[in-house]
């Protein structure tokens, strides 16, 4: 009998054959994000230096969202997250899906920052 994989692992696993390839500069950070059920979270990263230049979330109490997990969320999340980037001289990105198919609150957040100023 053949046993599924959860879903996690499996994006797990994706996530970390694309990191292969994707490495954030101080120049170019990476856009990262993570969806959990109930929140986004988005961070620009410093892969060279091993730092994380700005992040933002659902979550954050200056955040007047009702519910971080859905599109609108993800929308405010990737204006966020555009704004802060911009705030640090940072316009190009590159972006780190983390595994997540390009659809529904990662593409929204994707728009949102393209939208908001960043390039990727």
């Amino acid at each position: 009998m053949i046993k599924n994989k959860p879903r996690n692992d499996m994006r797990q696993k994706r996530h970390r054959r694309i990191r292969k390839n994707l490495i954030g500069t101080p120049v170019r950070p990476r856009l990262s994000v993570f969806r959990s059920s109930k929140n986004v979270y988005a961070q620009l990263i410093d892969d060279v230096n091993g730092v994380t230049l700005a992040s933002a979330s659902s979550v954050e109490k200056d955040s007047k969202l009702s519910n971080g997990g859905n599109v609108e969320g993800a929308k405010a999340v990737g204006t966020l997250i555009a704004e802060r980037g911009l705030k640090l001289d940072v316009k190009n990105v590159i972006f780190d899906r983390s595994g997540y198919l390009y659809h529904g609150r990662i593409k929204a957040l994707a728009e949102a920052a393209r939208a908001a100023g960043l390039e990727f």
